[in-house]
C-alpha cells in the first residue's frame, strides 16, 4: 500500500504565525481583520518533545481564534530551547506553518517518510494526542504541522469557533485553561 500524499491527509485547518509583537498581532487580527476572540493557552510543553531527533524543553504560548472554518494561531516562544520557534525556523511576521488535522499520526508519519519530508519536531499532546512538524523541502516558513488531537480537543476547538460567531469585539484575548 502506498502512503498518501501530505495534502491527501486532509485540508489545511490552521494558519499559524510567530509575530515579533504578540500583542500587536492580536490587535491586528481582532481589530483590522475582525477575527476573534482569541483564546490564550500559556506555557505549552509537548510531552516527549524532540527537535531534529534530540530532546528539547521548548515552551511556547498560543492564542487561537477562527476565521470561518480556518483556525488562526498566534505563537510566542517562552524560552530559547531548540525548536521551530527559535533558530532557523523562527520566521516572524509571515506565515510560519500550516496545520492539517489527522486521524492517525502513524499514517501521517508514513506519508511524511514517503514524501521525503524532514521531521523537525515531534511530541505528545495530552494523554492521547500526537504532533509532527515537518519540512517537506522548502525550508523555514513552509513547515507543515500534522496534529492528531487529544481527547477533548475537538470540543475546545468547537467552543472557540462558536465564540467567534456573532462576536461583538469585546474581550478579544481570553485565557484558556
Amino acid at each position: 500500500m502506498t502512503a498518501p500524499s501530505l495534502t491527501s491527509l486532509g485540508p489545511v485547518g490552521q494558519l499559524a504565525y510567530l509575530p515579533s509583537d504578540f500583542d500587536a498581532a492580536v490587535r491586528y487580527w481582532t481589530e483590522t481583520m475582525g477575527v476573534g476572540p482569541f483564546f490564550l493557552l500559556e506555557n505549552v510543553a509537548l510531552g516527549d518533545m524532540t527537535y531534529k531527533g534530540q530532546p528539547t524543553g521548548a515552551v511556547f504560548s498560543i492564542a487561537i481564534a477562527y476565521w470561518g472554518d480556518v483556525q488562526i494561531e498566534l505563537i510566542r516562544a517562552e524560552n530559547d530551547e531548540p525548536g521551530i520557534y527559535t533558530g532557523d525556523y523562527a520566521v516572524k511576521d509571515r506565515l510560519h506553518h500550516i496545520c492539517i488535522f489527522v486521524d492517525s499520526i502513524e499514517q501521517a508519519r508514513a506519508s511524511v517518510a514517503a514524501a521525503g519530508a524532514e521531521v523537525l519536531v515531534e511530541g505528545k499532546v495530552g494523554a492521547d494526542g500526537a504532533v509532527l512538524y515537518v519540512d517537506p523541502g522548502a525550508g523555514p516558513g513552509h513547515v507543515i504541522e500534522l496534529l492528531q488531537n487529544m481527547t477533548g480537543a475537538d470540543a475546545i476547538f468547537q467552543m472557540i469557533k462558536d465564540a467567534g460567531k456573532n462576536w461583538d469585539g469585546s474581550d478579544p484575548l481570553r485565557t484558556l485553561g
